[in-house]
């Protein structure tokens, strides 16, 4: 039996820890949310943070979803594309920090 190195070894479905972030243009009216994280909930895909927030008008919100950058992500981001009220999604790294400043405000309340 050959060993295989560790960078070629199957990982068995091990998510990684590095966090990303998906910023989603919805249209704004109830049940928008639900809808979205259905879709994560139904794939056992943990959202790590949200901040949604109305844009002018009332008309679209733009939602900020915190996620592990797993290799499902891609598939995700494919089906948040399909949703009927999706207007827009893009993915960022870990350099946006807007989850970070609430992380330091929800610590400093404390």
């Amino acid at each position: 039996m050959t060993s295989l190195p560790m960078a070629d070894q199957p990982t068995l479905g091990l998510q990684t820890t590095a966090r990303v972030a998906l910023l989603l243009t919805v249209r704004n009216h109830p049940g928008v949310m639900s809808h979205i994280c259905g879709l994560f909930a139904r794939r056992a895909f943990n959202v790590e943070g949200i901040l949604c927030m109305p844009l002018a008008g009332g008309e679209e919100s733009r939602i900020w979803l915190q996620v592990l950058d797993d290799q499902r992500l891609l598939q995700m981001i494919s089906q948040l594309e399909k949703l009927e009220d999706v207007l827009q999604v893009r993915r960022f790294g870990s350099e946006i920090p807007i989850f970070n400043q609430v992380e330091d405000l929800i610590a400093n309340q404390r």
